[in-house]
């Protein structure tokens, strides 16, 4: 799956989903002993298993809760604690995805309700959950990250409600087993954000 981590960035960069160094990736298997995610600042078009980081997970010495060691020469993305937050007490192999869905956040910058209009297209309501949509964040931030996690539904022993929320003024997460499965929640949100954009009574999702 770590293959699959470069291939999905590089098809989001393919779709304009984000420019050459945005978005970023993390996949945590089964009661593994590890986070995967992304480098920071890394060129997403080149990312390939050799670059993906390796956070080992740890008991954190003064709470006790499990947390990813960085060390000094290691790089994951900024947006790490939002990844982590997601991953933490997750009992199955997790992947979570957060790119800038062009039409997604243009959808959350007109007023559109994702939730509502997700529910109006069997395309994705029969396939995908949608959440309610994060507030406008800055990014890297904790609050984003907290923000986000509640956002999907999470609940004390990792199990989530939905499989994608929309970020106010910023972009999209979405969550599955592997790298594609979350890449087609994307795909699909975006796809129907497309239609009502373009459809001209985007009004009536608000």
């Amino acid at each position: 799956m770590l293959t699959a981590i470069g291939d999905v960035m590089r098809r989001c960069y393919e779709r304009g989903w984000i420019t050459t160094r945005d978005g970023n990736i993390s996949m945590k298997k089964r009661e593994g002993r590890y986070l995967y995610i992304t480098p920071s600042g890394w060129r997403k078009t080149i990312v390939h298993p050799e670059h993906v980081v390796r956070l080992e997970i740890v008991s954190d010495p003064e709470t006790g809760l499990r947390v990813p060691k960085v060390n000094e020469q290691q790089k994951p993305s900024g947006e790490l604690w939002m990844h982590w937050n997601l991953q933490r007490d997750s009992r199955r192999t997790r992947t979570v995805v957060h790119v800038h869905a062009t039409h997604v956040v243009a959808a959350i910058y007109a007023g559109i309700d994702l939730q509502a209009i997700s529910a109006e297209f069997p395309e994705i309501s029969r396939y995908t959950r949608v959440g309610r949509t994060v507030p406008a964040f800055p990014a890297l931030s904790r609050e984003l990250a907290d923000a986000t996690s509640e956002c999907f539904g999470l609940q004390g022993d990792g199990v989530i409600a939905f499989d994608i929320v929309g970020q106010a003024n910023h972009g999209v997460c979405a969550v599955a087993m592997d790298p594609w499965a979350a890449y087609e929640h994307i795909e699909r949100l975006d796809h129907i954000c497309e239609i009502v954009l373009k459809s001209g009574v985007a009004g009536r999702a608000r």
